[in-house]
């Protein structure tokens, strides 16, 4: 029988992003909190110190900071003919493990999505027609604007600690930053990085052809910051180790450098380690959550931990798995096209092109994770989708994350793969190359969804969650498209070798390379039930106690990397929270 512990006014499930700032907003409202990872406890010291987290073989191959297959996994099938397999080595995508979560492993790679990618179904279909739809894609509205969303994505970006360049300062475009973004309310807390040799070659070559390149923004720092909970960043020294990493030198901005030290100072915070939490609990009516069970992995005991207000803030796969354990939501079925937990799944498209110079070098171990020079000229509020055949976009761009000599050496395609030819290839080319890549948005199909295996169970005898997806043609053109507009610039620059990957028609997903962490919906926010399990405070429609935070919640992928906009959805639920629920406790739409 479950232990059961004395009784909190919230309970926070994970110990990342989402959670370290659900944790603060709610502690400062004077709530007793407790917040469980099932991971490991990590901070700066000693986890990321010098010269132990640079090991790239440890944590660059082997995925030290990474959820292991064997304590968390999914299957994976592509249709619905298919069954699925358990997804046993990481490769596709990465979910972080530990206090922290993947916060600490990210490039820092910091966006908002494009105006139009947050009313995505009514831009398309009062701008192209609701026949451009394909039958089968569900694409949907994220029942917020990016209007009403700005404060809170804007307040990210100052807790956070962001490096950028407004391009749209309330409706006044600024030369040199991104022309084509929503309205700011203000500039970035930081002035943009320097560019590394490749982005400048990439921005002289695109301003040429007519383009708008602009330094991406990034969420590594430009010069020393302090942020509104007194957290510091220092200034970053492009050492190459931000992805798959945590940052040795407090520059990269992560839940460890900017709240958790703050967070863990207030006397109504608590949080444990190594605590895997089995469901959350419903009340005998079924209209609310009565706290939690979780396993606690020093005591090997089940504990019970009631509380008034849950807050799911797992990773965005582990969010929707929880809920289907729950049964918190109808499970969707894609043949009947009902129910909505695990409906609307979508990951991400990217290709990229590899350029060899022989009379350039690029100094590829000077990096950073956001480093780089991107054009937004093809983004998804840019593109008639009419004319193109497609719905979606990218963003394009160039610049060196880092030059890791197991990893991160490019070389042409004939060179050999090991051996005598393979170090001639290394001393003929390593320094030598830049590439250029396409960032794109992943629509929402009916046949792409998560729901509970019907054979595979995890070390808790729970059903695992099951993977259905696929790449789908829709998105195929769109990579092609980006395809031709790359290789338009690689070409201007007059490469000896010029090489590309991006996915052909016909493609089938495989989970061995690695392509993105960027896995959302599943627990999709919108402002109606019968297409969403959350509102538009991203409150459990069918628990009105229980909020579910994260990429989740995005009804379809944008063309951006997700952080900054699930940040900004952090803050705007925790107002909500704050100012209409904790006075009267009920569903907010």
């Amino acid at each position: 029988m479950a232990r059961t512990d004395p009784k909190k006014d919230v309970v926070i499930i994970g110990l990342g992003w989402t959670g370290s700032i659900l944790g603060m907003e709610l502690a400062n409202e004077g709530l007793e909190i407790l917040a469980l990872e099932r991971g490991e406890d990590r901070d700066t010291v000693p986890d990321f110190q010098y010269p132990n987290v640079i090991d790239e073989l440890k944590y660059g191959i082997r995925m030290g900071f990474m959820q292991k297959p064997r304590d968390s996994t999914v299957t994976i099938r592509r249709t619905l003919d298919e069954t699925a397999l358990p997804y046993r080595q990481l490769g596709s995508f990465l979910p972080g493990n530990g206090v922290g979560g993947a916060g600490i492993h990210w490039n820092g790679l910091n966006w908002r999505p494009m105006e139009c990618e947050f009313v995505l179904r009514s831009h398309v279909e009062e701008n192209f027609g609701a026949d451009m739809i394909p039958e089968g894609m569900t694409i949907q509205d994220w029942g917020v604007t990016y209007a009403e969303l700005e404060p809170y994505m804007d307040r990210f970006e100052y807790m956070a600690g962001i490096s950028g360049q407004a391009g749209n300062l309330n409706g006044r475009i600024i030369e040199g930053g991104n022309p084509f973004e929503g309205p700011r309310s203000r500039d970035y807390p930081m002035p943009p990085l320097p560019n590394t040799y490749d982005a400048s070659l990439f921005r002289e070559a695109t301003k040429a052809m007519g383009y708008h390149p602009f330094t991406r923004p990034a969420a590594n720092a430009s010069q020393a910051y302090t942020n509104e909970y007194g957290m510091s960043l220092g200034p970053c020294n492009f050492c190459g180790f931000c992805e798959r990493f945590g940052c040795l030198n407090y520059s990269k901005s992560s839940p460890q450098v900017c709240v958790l030290d703050a967070l863990k100072r207030k006397p109504n915070f608590r949080y444990r380690t190594q605590c895997e939490v089995l469901r959350i609990e419903k009340a005998p009516d079924g209209k609310t959550s009565t706290g939690v069970t979780y396993f606690d992995e020093k005591a090997q005991e089940e504990v019970f931990q009631p509380a008034d207000l849950v807050i799911v803030a797992a990773y965005s796969l582990h969010n929707v798995h929880l809920l289907l354990l729950s049964e918190i939501g109808t499970p969707y079925d894609p043949v009947a096209g009902t129910g909505v937990v695990g409906r609307n799944y979508a990951y991400q498209m990217n290709g990229g092109t590899t350029l060899f110079f022989k009379d350039k070098e690029f100094n590829p171990f000077i990096g950073t994770g956001s480093n780089g020079v991107t054009i937004d000229d093809f983004g998804i509020g840019q593109i008639d989708f009419r004319k193109e055949g497609f719905i979606g976009g990218s963003y394009i761009s160039s610049g060196t994350s880092n030059g890791r000599p197991i990893a991160s050496i490019a070389m042409p395609a004939e060179t050999p793969k090991w051996g005598a030819g393979w170090k001639k290839g290394v001393a003929e080319w390593y320094g030598h190359s830049m590439s250029i890549g396409s960032h794109g948005s992943c629509m929402s199909y009916r046949n792409v969804y998560l729901d509970l295996d019907p054979t595979y169970t995890d070390k808790y005898g729970r059903p695992m969650m099951r993977m259905t997806f696929n790449w789908q043609p829709n998105d195929i053109r769109m990579s092609q498209f980006m395809k031709g507009k790359i290789e338009e610039i690689g070409r201007s620059l007059s490469p000896e070798i010029m090489q590309s990957a991006y996915k052909q028609e016909g493609a089938m997903y495989d989970v061995r390379p690695y392509q993105t962490t960027h896995n959302v919906g599943g627990a999709v926010m919108g402002t109606d039930p019968n297409t969403s399990v959350l509102n538009r405070y991203l409150q459990s429609w069918d628990a009105h106690n229980v909020f579910v935070m994260g990429a989740s919640a995005f009804p379809q992928n944008t063309q951006y990397n997700p952080t900054g906009a699930v940040g900004g959805l952090a803050y705007w639920a925790a107002e909500a929270i704050r100012k209409d629920y904790l006075p009267n406790p009920r569903p907010l739409a």
